[in-house]
């Protein structure tokens, strides 16, 4: 098997990067504590919309994180892949709207 750069026990050592620098870890985390109570969104509603992000940002440790924590909240497989859609839709959406800054370019040049 090939070793990957990814290690899924490495998520479990999140918290160490206070080690190097308390003072911002500890500003880091308050916000994120803060970002993830209930609000005006549900804590579900923001788990699907943290695992949507998870994929788009291709970010491993993201998706085996909220991943957990959509399941930890009941959320199903069906609602879980629909976000990731949804995700992807709006990742794909924007890098072709980005078309339209090529086709004004193309157009000037032409000019």
């Amino acid at each position: 098997m090939e070793k990957s750069y990814y290690n899924p026990k490495d998520l479990k050592k999140f918290g160490d990067i206070a080690d190097f620098e308390p003072k911002l870890a500890e500003k880091f985390f308050d916000y994120y504590g803060e970002v993830f109570k209930e609000g005006a969104l549900t804590a579900r509603e923001k788990s699907l919309i943290a695992l949507a992000v998870a994929h788009t940002e291709m970010c491993p440790y993201c998706i085996d994180a909220y991943t957990e924590d959509a399941l930890s909240k009941g959320i199903s497989e069906a609602q879980m892949m629909e976000a990731v859609h949804v995700g992807a839709a709006i990742k794909s959406g924007a890098t072709l709207v980005h078309g339209v800054q090529m086709m004004n370019k193309v157009k000037k040049q032409s000019m």
